[in-house]
C-alpha cells in the first residue's frame, strides 16, 4: 500500500478489518507484557505474582514510570511528593459538594480530574520533566476526589487528605472518617498494584491516541477514564456485584446462570481477550475475597462467587477476570458499588500516565485507516424531489 494520504481501500486487495483492532500491535511498550495463554502478566519485568506479594502501589507506580525499582531514597523522595500533591483545589472541592448527588461517580472523577488541569500551571508544557510531575499530581489527587465525592453525597464532611501515610492509607481515611487497620490497607494496596497497568486495553490506547496529538496529559487521562467508565472495560465489577446482589438468600445459583446463558445474556466479570486461562489478577483477589468474606459475614457472597466461577468453567470454558473477585473484595470493605471502577481508575492512572510519557518521548500521530463501505459519487437530488 502505498502513503497516499487516501481514507479508501480497494475492498479487492485488501479485504480484510480487524474489528476491535484484534491481533494489530500499534505499539511496543516496555511497560507490561502478557502471556494469555500461561496467564501471566509482567510490569516493566517483574511478575504480577512478585509484585502483589512484595511491593507496594509506590513502588509500582515508580516502576511503572522509570522502568525500574527505585532506591530507599528514590521511593521515600516519591511518597514525599505523593503527599504534598494530595490536596485539591477549593474549586474542585466545591464541585465535588455541589454537582449533583445521583451523579455516575466515574463521571464526577472524569469532570473534576479535567478540572485539575485548570489550576496546574504546568498543565500546557508538554515536556517530560513536567508531565512527569503532572502524573505524581494526579496520582496523589484521584483518591481525594473519590473519597471526596462519596462523602459530599452521603451529606458528610469532605475530610482533607492526610499529610502521612501510603495512598491505600489515606483514601481509605478520606472515604470512612477513621484510620484504617493494618489489613484493610494491605489489602487495598494490593488491589492498587494489580490494577496499575495491563497492556494495549482500551483506556490505555485512549491515553496513547491523545498524546500522539501534543494534546496535554490532563485531557489524556480525561479520556482514558471515559474509556474505563464502560461496561465491556472498567465497569464491568460493579455488574458483577449488582447481579450478585439480585440473588436471594435460596437463590439455586446455578440453575440462575444456566437460564442467563440460554438467554445468551453476558456474565459480567467472565472471559478475556488476552487470557486463555484464569486471569493472575483475580487468583490473588479470589484468596482476598475469601478472608474478607470470612472476617464480615459476607461468605453467602463469596460462596455464589465460586459456584458461578463452576458453572462458566464447565458451561462455557471461560474463568473469571480482574473484575470478578473484585467486585466482592471492594464490597466486602464496605464500599459502594458504583465507586469500584473509580478505584480501578485511581490505580491505573500510573499505567496511563507511564504509557503517556513513553508515547510522548517517541510520538507518531496516531492515524488507523478505514475500510469505506459506503456508496460513491451519488448524484444530487433537489430536496423537493427527495422522498
Amino acid at each position: 500500500m502505498t502513503k497516499k494520504a487516501v481514507d479508501t481501500i480497494d475492498t479487492d486487495k485488501y479485504p480484510h478489518v480487524n474489528k476491535g483492532l484484534d491481533g494489530i500491535v500499534a505499539f511496543s511498550s516496555s511497560k507490561s507484557a502478557i502471556d494469555g495463554d500461561k496467564g501471566e502478566l509482567i510490569y516493566a519485568g517483574y511478575n504480577i505474582d512478585t509484585l502483589a506479594e512484595n511491593s507496594t502501589f509506590e513502588e509500582v507506580a515508580f516502576l511503572l514510570w522509570f522502568d525500574r525499582l527505585p532506591t530507599r531514597k528514590e521511593l521515600d523522595e516519591l511518597n514525599d511528593q505523593l503527599v504534598a500533591e494530595r490536596h485539591l483545589p477549593d474549586t474542585v472541592v466545591n464541585y465535588l459538594k455541589n454537582t449533583s448527588k445521583d451523579a455516575e461517580p466515574m463521571s464526577v472523577l472524569r469532570t473534576a480530574t479535567s478540572m485539575l488541569g485548570d489550576f496546574d500551571e504546568e498543565a500546557e508544557i508538554n515536556e517530560p520533566e513536567a508531565n512527569f510531575r503532572k502524573s505524581i499530581r494526579m496520582t496523589a489527587k484521584m483518591p481525594a476526589i473519590i473519597a471526596g465525592f462519596q462523602r459530599a453525597r452521603d451529606g458528610k464532611e469532605v475530610l482533607a487528605p492526610l499529610k502521612e501515610g501510603s495512598t491505600a492509607y489515606d483514601f481509605l481515611y478520606m472515604l470512612n472518617g477513621e484510620r484504617p487497620g493494618e489489613k484493610a490497607e494491605k489489602v487495598m494496596d494490593i488491589c492498587l498494584i494489580i490494577h496499575a497497568e495491563h497492556g494495549m486495553n482500551a483506556s490505555t490506547f485512549v491515553s496513547r491516541a491523545v498524546c500522539s496529538t501534543q494534546s496535554d496529559i490532563y485531557s489524556a487521562i480525561t479520556g482514558a477514564i471515559g474509556s474505563l467508565k464502560g461496561p465491556l472495560h472498567g465497569g464491568a465489577n460493579a455488574a458483577v456485584m449488582n447481579m450478585l446482589l439480585q440473588l436471594d438468600d435460596d437463590a439455586d445459583v446455578e440453575a440462575y446462570i444456566k437460564e442467563q446463558l440460554a438467554e445468551r445474556k453476558k456474565i459480567m466479570g467472565f472471559g478475556h481477550r488476552v487470557y486463555r486461562t484464569i486471569d493472575p489478577r483475580a487468583k490473588h483477589l479470589q484468596k482476598m475475597a475469601k478472608e474478607l468474606a470470612e472476617e464480615t459475614d459476607m461468605m453467602t457472597l463469596y460462596n455464589w462467587s465460586e459456584q458461578i466461577q463452576s458453572v462458566m468453567k464447565n458451561e462455557k470454558g471461560i474463568d473469571p477476570n480482574v473484575d470478578f473477585f473484585s467486585a466482592t473484595v471492594y464490597y466486602s470493605m464496605g464500599i459502594k458499588t458504583d465507586l469500584f471502577t473509580c478505584i480501578f481508575a485511581m490505580s491505573r492512572v500510573t499505567g496511563w500516565t507511564a504509557h503517556f510519557l513513553e508515547q510522548a518521548g517517541n510520538n507518531r500521530l496516531i492515524r488507523p485507516r478505514q475500510l469505506y463501505t459506503g456508496k460513491k459519487n451519488l448524484p444530487w437530488v433537489p430536496i423537493e424531489e427527495r422522498s
